[in-house]
């Protein structure tokens, strides 16, 4: 019988390009480029890999290669961005402004048993407050387990943002399973020796559906937040909004890095936060700022910004933006316990996605999704991947570009992008409708679409005109601090 003949990998295919480019001219290369669909920030590890058992001249020329592709599809990376911004945690005076002072009785604490019993002993209605100063909780995770109501929820706060800091030495610093309660104004920070130890600032679970955690600023975890069911109750309707959410070091875990990890829930919001450098440093090195995956339905991203590489820049790995998702779920975590789609009418809107070592955005098995009015900057693009995957694409501002992977649906209208041909010569037209050095200042008129949008609000919060501009927002300074 004849030997089955072993396909060659997307990439092998692509990697072939590279000596077919000399003999073959600049349009036969430009043709496999847009066919095949890699970009040169994908194709560069691989090239690495496979030449990294041979001699050590062909290793030498494999780095070098790599290295000038990452060089020409990455360019020059953002500085200063975060902390420049009106999207994550905010000042007092801000925050009253959104979201006005929480009603109810104040219960003050001022010491971590005194915490750990108020939430133990909460009603609805308590408004649990730290006195100012530094916690540090340690041992078991502080369980939340009782419930507030739609009209008097339990909130734990800091009266203002800044004045309390939450050091948790443990895998989980609060695990919550009541409905009904909201978590403001803090700073929380994982401080465990071992990375593998502090995996969540909370692990939302089962009955806590109608979850709020808004204003806070939550450093150095795996998953600062983790969603997902428990005996077959979800904790939907869930809201995550104006959260600052970083790591100030490299993750050294085998465990998920993925600030945001939300699974089998349904219907959250998670809006106006400021995700960066969450970076894998074991393992796969694969992590993403944030995804909703699992069976889940009717999950929003919408006014973020997502930073990849921030302060940590350079690093080996596969770093994704936002997804619909994420890398796939196991069927016993799944809300339907079977996973044919990850995610249902999913949407991911008006974001701001920048410096990330893979895509911008990633589809993956998730129907009837929705990814409009993006900026995606030194990404690369946005990819809906496996037939079970479909995606309207519409009015994004894409630096990469937009491309299904293995059989994905994409309905694309009216965006901006960058060809792959583009990339793989250096050229990226998108990032030259900036000025440089100033944070996304249009240079001129910004490039406007000539119909409305149903985006009302631009990542900025500015309403939008009547022929709105591409992309995440419509002027940039109304993002920055005055």
């Amino acid at each position: 019988m004849p030997r089955k003949r072993k396909r060659l990998s997307t990439k092998g295919k692509l990697a072939i390009f590279l000596g077919l480019v000399a003999i073959s001219g600049a349009g036969l290369a430009a043709f496999l480029i847009e066919s095949i669909g890699v970009p040169p920030r994908a194709l560069a590890p691989y090239i690495e890999r496979r030449v990294s058992q041979h001699n050590p001249i062909i290793v030498k020329t494999g780095e070098w290669v790599a290295s000038s592709l990452t060089s020409l599809d990455r360019g020059q990376q953002l500085e200063g961005l975060q902390s420049a911004m009106r999207v994550g945690a905010q000042p007092n005076s801000v925050l009253r402004t959104i979201f006005g002072e929480p009603g109810g009785k104040t219960v003050r604490v001022e010491s971590p048993g005194a915490a750990i019993i108020a939430i133990a002993q909460a009603q609805p209605g308590d408004v649990i407050t730290f006195a100012p100063g530094t916690y540090r909780f340690s041992g078991q995770p502080t369980v939340v387990n009782k419930p507030g109501t739609q009209e008097s929820r339990i909130v734990v706060r800091a009266a203002q943002p800044g004045t309390v800091t939450l050091e948790l030495d443990n895998s989980e610093g609060f695990l919550v399973a009541a409905p009904h309660w909201t978590f403001e104004n803090l700073v929380i920070r994982g401080v465990c020796k071992s990375h593998s130890s502090c995996e969540h600032a909370f692990h939302v679970v089962g009955d806590a559906h109608h979850f709020i955690a808004r204003n806070n600023t939550i450093v150095d975890f795996n998953s600062h937040f983790k969603i997902n069911g428990v005996d077959d109750k979800m904790p939907d309707e869930g809201i995550i909004e104006s959260n600052t959410l970083t790591n100030t070091s490299i993750r050294q875990t085998e465990n998920p890095v993925t600030p945001i990890d939300l699974v089998a829930a349904s219907r959250w919001i998670i809006r106006h936060n400021m995700i960066s450098d969450f970076i894998k440093g074991q393992s796969n090195r694969t992590s993403f700022g944030a995804f909703a995956k699992g069976a889940g339905s009717d999950n929003r991203f919408e006014q973020n910004v997502v930073i990849c590489e921030n302060n940590l820049k350079g690093a080996a790995g596969y770093r994704v933006g936002l997804s619909l998702g994420g890398g796939g779920t196991g069927r016993a975590y799944c809300r339907d316990r079977r996973c044919i789609m990850e995610q249902e009418r999913g949407v991911i809107e008006a974001n701001l996605i920048a410096s990330c070592s893979d895509d911008g955005i990633y589809v993956n098995r998730s129907a009837g999704s929705k990814v409009i009015h993006n900026t995606l900057v030194d990404t690369g693009g946005i990819v809906v991947r496996f037939p079970e995957s479909s995606a309207d694409i519409e009015g994004n501002l894409v630096d990469g570009n937009i491309r299904s992977r293995d059989d994905g649906i994409v309905r694309k209208l009216d965006n901006i992008e960058t060809s792959l041909t583009s990339t793989y010569i250096g050229l990226r037209p998108v990032r030259g409708l900036y000025q440089p050095g100033q944070h996304f200042s249009w240079k001129g008129e910004p490039p406007r679409r000539t119909g409305s949008t149903k985006v009302p609000l631009d990542l900025c919060g500015e309403k939008r005109s009547a022929t709105p501009a591409y992309g995440a927002f419509e002027r940039f300074s109304s993002c920055l601090l005055q």
